[in-house]
């Protein structure tokens, strides 16, 4: 009963406004992270300067190895961007 429950709830949170919320900022400061890291050169430190406020929830995770910058809100929504050398950055499909 009380995994149902918390699945319910977990549910419910992803695909509220909240959970839209949450698609929306992790695939924002996946572009930007990515972006400034891979087409501007900067490091992560300098990034972090280019974070909306209200963005701090989302956590960061850059793979150099990959040329990728995964940005999450845990539980609700996760989103990677990716590096090209002729496109530039792009959001991976949801």
């Amino acid at each position: 009963m009380l995994l149902t429950l918390a699945a319910g709830g977990w549910l419910g949170l992803r695909y509220s406004t909240t959970g839209k919320q949450a698609q929306l900022a992790t695939g924002y400061i996946a572009h930007v992270v990515c972006s400034c890291r891979y087409v501007g050169g900067r490091d992560m430190a300098s990034c972090e300067t280019d974070r909306e406020p209200g963005t701090e929830v989302v956590q960061i995770e850059d793979d150099t190895a990959k040329r990728t910058v995964t940005a999450r809100v845990p539980l609700l929504s996760s989103r990677t961007a990716r590096f090209d050398p002729e496109y530039g950055c792009a959001l991976d499909p949801p």
